[in-house]
């Protein structure tokens, strides 16, 4: 892993940031975020929006970095969400490509996936819990309850298996040695372990596979960006796969501040234990938040080291991506920095421009 690559000198760090999606990008910049969706005919779909004002209280340093964790959390949920709808109205349209594609499959395939689509338009119909929702608030309503539940959700499991189980299991630990600081050591390097065997048996999915080959993509395009270079899938190919103000190295500082602050607090009982490590989690966004932001705009060996456990987590979260994944971000990128400032939603070209509006029905 060469720094000088990552940590580029004569480079021009931006706020452009984005995501992966599905079979897509989505990236924001200072005025605007576009989410590109390749469809399966090769062609792309595009919606371009303008950013809302953020609140005042969300500029504040250390402050900031609880905002970005949860906005974040609620708009990637969302964006995912989006280019799932995307995917689906292609789908729902173009059902002759889709016939084509059957054809070719084992015989008999066909039919079990229209009678699977039946089963469960079927079961939308009938109602249950969802269509309860429906009747009671609207449909805008009950998704807006659903992808409120579904972050809730992510956010309660993702405490609960990463912040609340390892100190659980090292408790165990307690008849072996009551050192402090072992106990802490290991409930922290545990916390690591199973945060990275999570990612490498995600990585094994073919789906995720793809949005990690566009998670390398935006970061190459970012690069090409900020090196001053034309925005090209030839040019962006010459850099990393990896950025230095990437979320996934948040993440990694996150695990890392949280091991050593955790070591602070001495090893009370178990109930004090895990209330100390929720109630802290704030502040430890807050601080990784301000050290992500400092590693983004400086090249010093300080942030270099400091960087380096977050590279290496990158190194499992991004794929090289094709000139077909490049074209996607690239389209993204364009969009948010083109000087018209247009707003919209449909087919667009590589440039991110839209030659045929297209408003994707969507529930948020």
């Amino acid at each position: 892993m060469d720094l000088k690559r990552i940590f580029i000198k004569d480079a021009c760090p931006t706020k452009a940031g984005g995501q992966a999606v599905l079979n897509g990008i989505m990236m924001k910049g200072a005025a605007r975020t576009a989410v590109a969706v390749r469809l399966p005919d090769d062609t792309m779909h595009i919606r371009i929006e303008e950013n809302k004002a953020a609140m005042k209280v969300a500029k504040i340093p250390f402050v900031r970095g609880v905002f970005v964790f949860v906005n974040s959390l609620v708009q990637g949920t969302k964006i995912l969400t989006y280019s799932a709808d995307v995917l689906e109205t292609f789908e729902r349209e173009h059902p002759d490509f889709y016939k084509e594609q059957e054809r070719a499959a084992a015989e008999g395939q066909e039919t079990q996936l229209r009678s699977a689509v039946a089963a469960d338009e079927e079961k939308d119909e009938e109602g249950g819990f969802y269509g309860w929702l429906v009747r009671r608030f609207g449909e805008k309503g009950a998704w807006n309850f659903a992808l409120a539940m579904s972050v809730v959700g992510a956010l309660l499991a993702t405490i609960l298996i990463f912040v609340i189980a390892p100190t659980i299991v090292v408790n165990l630990l307690k008849h072996v040695t009551e050192n402090e600081i072992v106990l802490n050591l290991v409930e922290g390097v545990l916390r690591i372990a199973m945060f990275i065997g999570y990612v490498l048996l995600i990585r094994r999915m073919e789906e995720i596979k793809d949005v990690f080959r566009y998670h390398g993509a935006e970061h190459k395009t970012i690069h090409c960006y900020e090196n001053g270079l034309e925005l090209t899938p030839a040019n962006a190919q010459q850099f990393y796969t990896l950025h230095p103000r990437c979320g996934t190295s948040f993440l990694m500082f996150v695990l890392v501040i949280s091991l050593i602050l955790f070591s602070l607090l001495g090893w009370p009982n178990l109930f004090w234990r895990i209330l100390s490590r929720v109630l802290l989690l704030p502040v430890i966004a807050g601080l990784s938040y301000e050290l992500l932001r400092w590693a983004g705009r400086s090249d010093n060996i300080v942030v270099k080291i400091l960087s380096i456990p977050g590279l290496l987590l990158q190194k499992l979260t991004t794929n090289e991506p094709t000139d077909k994944h490049l074209e996607v971000a690239i389209a993204a990128m364009k969009a948010i920095l083109a000087e018209d400032g247009k707003i919209g939603e449909g087919l667009c070209d590589k440039d991110g421009r839209i030659y045929e509006p297209h408003v994707i029905k969507e529930h948020a």
